[in-house]
């Protein structure tokens, strides 16, 4: 019996993908970003549900769901358990519920046959070169490049998400990487700027972990927005 490790489950979520919806934070990441602000999901717990359980919960809250509400899963990192998000997409499937993957593209499995069952997924871009991105996330942007071939293979949609730290990303030749990275991207349905904070730094605390970022101011929503802005005019008008 497949089990798998999740973290929690939050019924009504309205951030992570359109409408309504429930959040499946799974445990187990690969990746070490400076700016995780879910530490505590770094490592693969114990096997705690199974698929069917998941499905019992989730269809509980399928009334609020309505037209455009579903599943996300989240984490951590869902591609982490590729056996147990493969056989619960599969379910939620046969129930016609809609399916939100939240990943950075770093995990295990074969990533064309679970997106077969994913209907969007919310591509959380790191860094765009593999220098900065290795010193960022300790991980390696080819294996984050590997996800993305699946991904255009599936013509699936794809809502874009970068985290804006101050000193890393708010320059404009890092807007024009991203750009030209982007480019390379299918179906990008939207792109959303997300302001570092610090909001995680407790939990490195409790745990007793040093926070890497302890030095960089938080982002400012205003100086965010703007560089997105720029950012946008930037994309569009790039040939």
């Amino acid at each position: 019996m497949i089990k798998g490790s999740i973290d929690s489950i939050e019924s009504m979520g309205l951030v992570d993908g359109p409408g309504i919806r429930t959040v499946i934070f799974m445990n187990g990441c690969r990746l070490r970003c400076k700016y995780c602000h879910n530490p505590e999901m770094w490592t693969k717990k114990e096997n705690n549900i199974t698929p069917e359980e998941i499905v019992k919960k989730v269809l509980r809250n399928k009334p609020y769901f309505k037209n455009n509400g579903g599943v996300t899963f989240s984490g951590g990192e869902p591609l982490f358990q590729p056996e147990f998000l493969l056989e619960t997409c599969k379910l939620l499937k046969k129930e016609n519920i809609h399916i939100a993957l939240d990943t950075a593209g770093h995990g295990f499995g074969n990533y064309d046959e679970i997106l077969k069952y994913v209907d969007l997924v919310l591509l959380d871009i790191k860094h765009t070169n593999k220098k900065d991105y290795k010193e960022l996330t300790g991980g390696n942007i080819d294996e984050a490049d590997e996800f993305i071939r699946s991904l255009n293979k599936s013509n699936k949609k794809v809502w874009i998400r970068q985290v804006v730290v101050p000193g890393i990303m708010d320059n404009d030749e890092y807007l024009i990487s991203l750009s030209n990275k982007l480019k390379t991207i299918k179906n990008i349905e939207r792109i959303d700027f997300l302001p570092y904070h610090k909001l995680g730094r407790e939990k490195y605390i409790a745990m007793n972990i040093p926070y890497p970022l302890e030095n960089t101011p938080e982002m400012n929503k205003d100086e965010c927005q703007k560089l997105y802005e720029k950012f946008m005019n930037i994309y569009k008008n790039k040939s």
